[in-house]
């Protein structure tokens, strides 16, 4: 059985995705991916590219992930998912490529600045 090793990235969060052939079942950290992720819309998430390529019941997913919050890694775990599918049948990229799960979401938080109290947020100014 030849398992396939992907990694995505969203934000700060990064997971390593191992997908076989099998029935599928998908685990993420050790749990199943429904008692991992709480919300329908992260399971969605979590699923979205094997529904997009309709094989959501052929491969087995088992994942790590680490960093961030619940929604960049449910994010990274979707790019990791659409990668090894690309590399398991090149047949799957033009949909997932048009449902926008192929390409990398490159938006960071912006670093904090000296002299003030965030990002772009100024510290409060008083005239008097």
């Amino acid at each position: 059985m030849e398992v396939t090793n992907t990694s995505g990235r969203r934000k700060t969060s990064v997971a390593r995705a191992y997908v076989t052939k099998g029935s599928g079942s998908i685990e993420v950290n050790g749990k199943d991916f429904k008692e991992y992720f709480k919300t329908p819309t992260l399971h969605y998430m979590v699923t979205q590219s094997l529904n997009v390529s309709n094989v959501r019941e052929e491969y087995d997913v088992k994942v790590n992930v680490k960093g961030g919050g619940t929604t960049g890694q449910a994010q990274a775990i979707r790019l990791a998912i659409a990668k090894a599918l690309v590399e398991n049948n090149p047949e799957y990229k033009p949909n997932l490529r048009a449902a926008g799960l192929i390409t990398r979401d490159p938006r960071m938080v912006e670093r904090k600045k000296f002299g003030q109290k965030k990002a772009r947020a100024r510290f409060q100014f008083s005239k008097r």
